[in-house]
């Protein structure tokens, strides 16, 4: 399927100065993780050979972006979100220096390394969300998805460096040395953190409080549908590729017969893979729309795996995993960028929080399940189950189409303070908002399609209930309704509604006979002393 749109220059972003140093800065960032990951990946092997101990490490890694994304979402949305990613720079480069101390006084077991990983993967979750929602801040809408597709790219140039260099060192100088190379890595990412003069927010009588943020990104994500499918699509991709990753270790040492350095090898040719895929991306998504793209992402994917199963040649395992790092990037990018499309700045971080939280608790899941698969059948058809359980369902979920983004999200800021005799506390609630309309019957089942569209952007912005009655006296009053948990969280539902939104509205209040436009009321609980209740 084809789409008419023109492609545009895929290294565009990089001319926002801002966003180019912390490209770059994420790419050598990126690049010690990788060495880090690498060293890690490896030294269980040494310390354990089965192949549940192999995917423990890669689950330990996984497994707090599951649990933590969302609540680091909250974070990055009600944060600063440059000084949060300071902290969080800290604490990985914390991890790393635990890691190189008990290499380097021969203290390392498989305990050890897992709970460090562990807590590398809570920085990791941390940071995720945070570092993907500054991306918006850095460019201009037309250029985000080549901005994502950017990023993309650049973890896949450490991908195609760090493991090679990670494996060359571990062989070389051992796993202490590895490690201090990650430490060295973070001061980079630290530097240009403290050189990115990001403006300081105003301040706020209606900033959010991280339980009320938390409690508002699930309703977002629970509402929005167009977020469900991105989400369905993610889940089923991930759980069948994550045994590619989980059993890579194993693969490079058991079927292929290589050491340390050979898995670098096989890491790096992903990721010089994933940076071919990135360069042809902007023509890739001119001629292909984002269906077409997974659909082949995940037809490539299940074909390598596949391949690994029968133990190829060296060079062969090269090549299979060079296409699969063109195949990786093209999943990711297509998945992150429908993503991204669909949120409004409000909620970016958390929403992407909950991407990521499917995302990483698929390949958690994922990781787990064909571990223990290998464990019991072995590592050839725990390849073979995966190939074909990607490939099947890569076509059945094909027609769940992807949402396409192309709806304005800018805050339209069109409805009307409200009306009130005093002023109201912001932690007021709950709020009952009454809209009533005048639609002839005739019209009536064409009203009520419009608004239940309607009734996914009040419960997206804020609302927990929402509901439509009638006047049994006079069945062409028609009253909608819903509730918010307090006044401050009602007054951000008037900066939420978007320009999108807006048309929609626009269209059910056409539907109106009455002389005037729908009658908007606004009903505050009342809070009787605790001696009046009865």
């Amino acid at each position: 399927m084809t789409v008419a749109t023109a492609p545009t220059s895929g290294f565009a972003p990089l001319r926002q100065k801002v966003f180019a140093v912390l490209w770059v800065a994420a790419v050598v960032g990126n690049t010690g993780s990788f060495i880090r990951d690498v060293a890690s990946s490896w030294l269980v092997t040494e310390l354990s050979a089965g192949p549940a101990a192999v995917a423990m490490v890669q689950a330990a890694a996984t497994l707090p972006i599951f649990l933590l994304a969302i609540p680091a979402g909250v974070l990055s949305d009600i944060l600063d979100r440059r000084k949060f990613l300071i902290f969080i720079q800290f604490l990985l480069a914390a991890v790393s220096i635990g890691l190189m101390l008990f290499s380097a006084t021969g203290l390392q077991s498989v305990s050890s390394l897992i709970a460090l990983t562990f807590v590398g993967g809570i920085g990791a979750a941390l940071m995720a969300p945070t570092w993907q929602a500054i991306v918006p801040e850095l460019v201009s809408k037309q250029d985000l998805k080549s901005a994502v597709a950017l990023n993309s790219l650049g973890i896949n140039i450490s991908r195609s460096i760090g493991p090679a260099v990670g494996g060359l060192l571990l062989a070389w100088f051992g796993a202490a040395v590895t490690y201090g190379v990650d430490v060295i890595s973070y001061v980079f990412v630290i530097a240009a953190l403290f050189w990115w003069k990001r403006a300081a927010a105003a301040d706020d009588a209606l900033s959010e409080h991280f339980f009320g943020a938390f409690r508002a990104g699930l309703r977002y994500a629970r509402a929005s549908r167009e977020l469900h499918v991105v989400l369905l699509r993610a889940a089923v991709f991930f759980a069948f590729s994550s045994a590619v990753w989980a059993l890579l270790p194993l693969i490079a040492r058991d079927l292929l017969g290589g050491n340390a350095g050979f898995y670098g090898i096989l890491l790096g040719a992903v990721g010089v893979g994933a940076i071919g895929g990135a360069l042809i991306m902007p023509r890739l998504r001119a001629r292909f729309d984002a269906d077409v793209l997974l659909l082949g992402a995940a037809a490539v994917t299940a074909f390598v795996m596949g391949a690994l199963s029968f133990a190829p040649p060296q060079w062969a395992a090269i090549i299979a995993l060079l296409t699969l790092g063109a195949a990786w990037i093209t999943a990711l990018t297509t998945l992150n960028g429908a993503a991204q499309a669909i949120l409004p700045n409000w909620v970016r971080g958390r929403s992407l929080a909950v991407y990521l939280t499917v995302f990483n608790g698929a390949m958690t899941a994922g990781s787990l399940a064909w571990g223990a698969v290998a464990q019991a059948l072995g590592i050839p058809l725990a390849l073979i189950i995966s190939a074909i359980g990607l490939a099947a369902a890569g076509l059945l979920f094909h027609f769940i189409k992807l949402p396409k983004g192309e709806a304005d999200l800018v805050p339209s800021n069109h409805w009307p303070e409200p009306l009130i005799a005093a002023p109201v506390d912001n932690d007021r609630g709950p709020v009952l908002i009454l809209i009533e309309y005048r639609v002839e019957k005739t019209e009536r089942p064409d009203f009520l399609k419009a608004l239940t569209k309607l009734s996914s952007e009040r419960r997206r912005d804020g609302a927990y209930e929402w509901g439509v009655t009638e006047d049994a006296a006079d069945p062409e009053r028609i009253l909608e309704w819903f509730m918010v948990e307090s006044w401050a969280e009602h007054l951000r539902q008037h900066r939420r509604v978007s320009k999108a939104d807006a048309d929609v509205q626009e269209k059910v209040r056409r539907f109106h006979k009455g002389p005037e436009s729908p009658v908007v009321r606004h009903f505050l609980a009342i809070n009787r002393p605790a001696r009046d209740i009865r």
